[in-house]
């Protein structure tokens, strides 16, 4: 009675706490500017399917997409493990689906296939981060918190897996011992082979065991899930959302600003009626995060900083300062900051800094040939081009900030109606004449 009423209690804590900072999360990414994306939803539902329960992006790259999806299958599949745990440590029971017999057999002994599999894919994982040092893992922006932040969530699979088998392989033995409160159940395909190391154990130190494996597997999913808020490895989360309100319109089309639509058609029309004055200054493009939408900051928080957007950008290979997993992390950095900034305040209070100059240089924005490769890259449907874009139209059409070749195709634009030095009377003049 005693452990249940604490295992519920623990359970609770860190129920309300992940409650709590997701809570927050969504509260950053509502800071964001509206956006309908309620349009088309079959489409929708079959774009989230194919691409994020389905890891379609992934194939790209076939041997990290395969050990992708071991821990992949393992996440998903493992947690009727944990509910299992979860009720064995509220109700005091132990092993209480075991009643669907082989059913029950070939899901122990499914689990402790995946709970293997998933070691070796963490561990592959670990040597491609920190032995053969991909390039993609070791670029500018992956300082050392961002490979500490990977490095913890990979040593914390194989902790999780390996306390999961060490679990069973004890529980294996006392069920053959006939030890009181561990009856005959499961099918221990794995942690079987690991049960000779602890055959020469009393049934006091096996209970020991057992229960110390128990309390640390539990343990540490409930402190893996609170963590995750603060690690790039909530995309596990979001990526289902993200890639349901994925841009269903062709990549490159770009949205119009309101605002401008309006002084063009008051242009084409003078007798149009103005529109009312807005209750706040409009402001073109995006220099904060409050500028974005909510979900290019969606975005940011899905962003698993797997680099392949930048491997493939090709201002990135060229050496220049762009990097789109950069942009993404930037923004993320930059509306967390905001977010702290509102909890302290209780609205937020002007701190001084902008996403524009403070985190991304103009210098990495007009890098960018809005070629969409990032975006078609990105395994969750991520639009790096998005924030980009918007950030270039500020610095053009706040700050009036181009590069030199730019400003001279606005002129012509504004003055011929075409970014070539010629009047629209002589726009065919070049056509050779029959």
């Amino acid at each position: 009675m005693i452990q249940g009423i604490v295992f519920t209690l623990i359970l609770a804590a860190g129920i309300y706490f992940f409650a709590r900072n997701v809570g927050r999360i969504r509260r950053n990414i509502l800071l964001g500017k509206p956006l309908d994306r309620t349009d088309r939803p079959a489409e929708r539902w079959k774009t989230m399917l194919r691409v994020a329960f389905g890891q379609s992006k992934m194939t790209v790259r076939p041997i990290p997409a395969f050990f992708h999806f071991i821990i992949y299958a393992g996440f998903l599949i493992i947690n009727i493990e944990v509910l299992e745990i979860m009720i064995d440590g509220v109700v005091g029971t132990h092993r209480v689906f075991s009643f669907l017999g082989p059913v029950y057999d070939f899901l122990i002994g499914g689990f402790e296939i995946l709970a293997l599999l998933t070691v070796i894919a963490c561990v592959v994982f670990l040597a491609r981060r920190n032995i053969l040092k991909l390039k993609r893992f070791w670029s500018r922006e992956m300082t050392s918190w961002p490979r500490s932040d990977a490095n913890i969530i990979l040593f914390t699979e194989i902790v999780l897996m390996s306390l999961f088998l060490t679990m069973n392989a004890s529980d294996h033995l006392l069920q053959q011992m006939g030890a009181e409160h561990y009856k005959q159940a499961g099918y221990f395909p794995i942690s079987s082979m690991l049960s000779p190391m602890l055959s020469g154990m009393s049934i006091g130190g096996l209970i020991a065991i057992e229960r110390f494996c128990w309390w640390g597997h539990i343990l540490g999913i409930i402190a893996f899930l609170n963590y995750l808020p603060y690690s790039k490895h909530f995309h596990i989360i979001l990526a289902f959302p993200n890639t349901y309100y994925s841009k269903l319109t062709p990549k490159g089309e770009f949205t119009n600003l309101e605002s401008v639509t309006q002084e063009v058609k008051l242009m084409l029309d003078p007798s149009l009626p103005a529109p009312p004055p807005p209750d706040t200054p409009i402001r073109f493009g995006a220099k904060d995060v409050q500028d974005l939408t909510w979900k290019q900051l969606m975005d940011s928080y899905t962003c698993t900083e797997c680099g392949r957007c930048t491997s493939v950008c090709p201002a990135n290979i060229t050496g220049k300062l762009l990097s789109p997993r950069k942009i993404m992390m930037d923004t993320r950095d930059r509306l967390t900051e905001v977010g702290k900034n509102i909890d302290q305040n209780g609205a937020f209070k002007d701190d001084g800094k902008t996403l524009l100059n403070d985190y991304i240089k103009p210098e990495e924005l007009w890098a960018c040939t809005t070629c969409n490769a990032c975006t078609e890259a990105c395994p969750v449907n991520i639009d790096p081009l998005s924030i980009i874009v918007d950030m270039r139209r500020y610095l053009v059409m706040e700050q009036s900030e181009a590069p030199t070749e730019w400003n001279g195709m606005f002129s012509k634009i504004e003055n011929n109606q075409a970014p070539w030095q010629f009047s629209p009377a002589d726009r065919f003049n070049w056509k050779n004449e029959e």
